[in-house]
């Protein structure tokens, strides 16, 4: 069947994450006759194992532990593979991650696997990108509503927004090279907006946050900085939306060597506001305004970036926020996904009622877990 993922052997790579373990899940769910699923990680979490028991015998499911910058291990994974999705990668919006680290993973890692997906004879690679290859840049210039055919001024100067971005070039780049058995390898990347949802240790961060003052978010974010954040539903769902379409001669003409904004009908709130949106039912508040103007608010995050320059030497001192992170949270910044629509059929999953009542939920069983441990470290 046109489209469909049957009898294929797919690696899944950053099997353990947050939405690496989404999408596991949903092919688990709508996709029972894959053949094989190899799931990659550095390591395995309990949730991951978990899941893999309760879908026995409904796919082959195969656990390989390894480095991404590995090259035999992933010669080896990649060994009979048809599809690849690739998601592993390092997250870091504070600069705690050292550029090298970043770069080892992010770029070195996709490019390698890369070379592994020609060796092998893998037909089909979807690569997880971030709208943060986008920007903001530094002039916090705004988007509403931007596309795939948007120019937009920006030279990132963030470590991790410049590794994503050189990875998907990679990816890109790769589209059409040729493969040993005669055919050729297509690519595909999908650059998401941020991702929420169960099991979001961002959103956990937060709510520890909010929890240690008083039970309201701290508001990092101006309320008229439009984001539009998304599902992490919805963005597995997207992956194997495009998943199927690669798998579609006449779909992955379209979308060989192209890149996607991926977003779902979540409303336009700023970062602080989607925090008070989902937890508001449980009790929670908001903080109406910025702790200080955003100006002097900057220039405190300058003063921290320099404070832990200058401490390098002799401590590792990570600023609790820094003027990248103030731009990202205090630019509008949304895109819309009409192109993923036309192009791989990509429809979200999931309603925003659904993503809200699912995400709210688990805050809602996390909770207590979190009010407890944190009152226990309060008494240390």
């Amino acid at each position: 069947m046109a489209g469909s993922l049957a009898g294929i052997n797919c690696l899944l790579t950053g099997a353990s994450g947050f939405l690496g373990h989404r999408i596991l899940q949903l092919l688990l769910e709508e996709e029972g006759d894959l053949a094989e699923i190899r799931l990659m990680d550095k390591e395995f979490s309990s949730d991951l194992l978990g899941t893999c028991d309760r879908f026995q015998g409904k796919a082959m499911l195969s656990l390989l532990q390894g480095d991404i910058q590995d090259q035999e291990f992933l010669l080896q994974s990649c060994r009979g593979v048809d599809l690849v999705i690739h998601t592993a990668a390092i997250i870091d919006t504070v600069g705690k991650i050292s550029k090298d680290v970043l770069v080892a993973v992010n770029v070195t890692g996709t490019e390698r696997l890369l070379e592994a997906c020609v060796q092998n004879n893998v037909h089909s690679f979807v690569y997880t990108s971030s709208v943060e290859v986008v920007g903001p840049n530094m002039r916090g210039d705004p988007v509403v509503n931007g596309d795939e055919e948007l120019v937009y001024n920006s030279k990132l100067s963030f470590t991790y927004g410049q590794s994503k971005r050189l990875a998907e070039n990679s990816v890109l780049r790769a589209n059409g090279r040729a493969l040993k058995d005669g055919g050729t390898l297509i690519t595909c990347s999908l650059r998401s907006m941020y991702i929420y949802g169960e099991n979001s240790q961002f959103l956990l961060l937060h709510l520890d946050q909010a929890i240690m003052n008083g039970g309201v978010f701290h508001r990092l974010s101006k309320k008229e900085a439009l984001v539009n954040p998304v599902y992490v539903g919805n963005v597995a769902w997207a992956h194997i939306q495009a998943s199927r379409a690669m798998r579609d001669p006449e779909r992955a003409k379209k979308m060989a060597g192209n890149f996607y904004f991926i977003s779902d009908d979540t409303p336009h709130l700023s970062y602080s506001d989607l925090n008070h949106a989902l937890g508001k039912d449980l009790g929670l508040g908001v903080e109406p305004k910025l702790a200080l103007p955003f100006p002097l608010l900057y220039f405190v995050a300058f003063l921290l970036e320099m404070m832990s320059f200058m401490l390098k030497p002799l401590v590792k001192f990570v600023p609790p926020f820094t003027r990248h992170l103030l731009r990202l949270l205090n630019t509008p910044f949304t895109f819309s996904y009409r192109k993923a629509q036309r192009d791989m059929g990509y429809k979200p999953r999931y309603s925003w009622e659904q993503c809200k009542q699912l995400t709210t939920g688990w805050m809602e069983s996390v909770l207590p877990l979190r009010q407890e441990l944190l009152k226990d470290n309060r008494k240390l």
